[in-house]
């Protein structure tokens, strides 16, 4: 509920920002765009901004961890649990054989490789320290630029979504974005099929690639 964001707004961000990196549906991005609206002054964004990058680097951590300390096989069970389709982990061996390093800073921006990003560092061979590095990075990225979108029409937003017939509105948008997702990931694995233990096993090579921070032709991206 909007009171409970508005009484909680820095911890609901934590949590609502780790779950969904975690890999689970949720509309993180959704209650990112809002928080702004309940805030007082510059410097709550900016703690805003460090709170929502700490929980969802926290979240990247689970399949990670998935990938580093069992490998494919648990990779594998991790995601059927996601829902994750053969299409997300094809696209996620793309971005890391063309983008080498960059690939882990450009998928925070794509849901569907986001998570398989993750866990082919962890599987692969690439160095927490230069993993973290990289996540965080690119998650800075991610969440000031939802929270400027927050600063500039969340309070439009809250506007809206608080008169007393519209409250009830709010929860059926976050329902349904919530259902969206989770429809959207089932239909692509319908149509693709679900992530395979023997595509995943390649992952090897374009981590090899991000450990040296290589391109695909073999040059530094810049």
């Amino acid at each position: 509920h909007l009171n409970f964001l508005a009484n909680h707004p820095f911890s609901v961000v934590f949590w609502s920002s780790l779950i969904e990196a975690a890999g689970i549906p949720f509309p993180g991005r959704v209650i990112l765009i809002l928080t702004p609206a309940f805030l007082a002054t510059d410097a709550d964004v900016v703690r805003l901004i460090i709170v929502a990058t700490i929980g969802a680097v926290l979240g990247d951590h689970v399949p990670y961890t998935a990938g580093r300390l069992a490998g494919p096989r648990m990779l594998s069970l991790y995601c059927k649990v996601t829902l994750g389709s053969a299409r997300c982990v094809e696209r996620t061996l793309e971005y890391f054989r063309r983008f080498g390093a960059a690939a882990l800073l450009l998928s925070r921006f794509s849901t569907s490789v986001r998570i398989f990003a993750s866990a082919c560092a962890g599987c692969g061979h690439v160095t927490y320290r230069r993993y973290l590095a990289l996540d965080t990075l690119g998650t800075v990225v991610y969440t000031t630029l939802w929270a400027l979108v927050g600063c500039v029409i969340g309070e439009r937003a809250v506007v809206f979504f608080t008169t007393d017939r519209r409250r009830w509105l709010f929860l059926g948008c976050v329902a349904l974005a919530a259902a969206t997702l989770i429809g959207y990931r089932l239909w692509r694995r319908l149509r693709y099929g679900g992530a395979r233990w023997s595509e995943i096993e390649t992952v090897d090579e374009p981590c090899e690639l991000v450990e040296r921070g290589e391109s695909r032709g073999g040059r530094r991206p810049a």
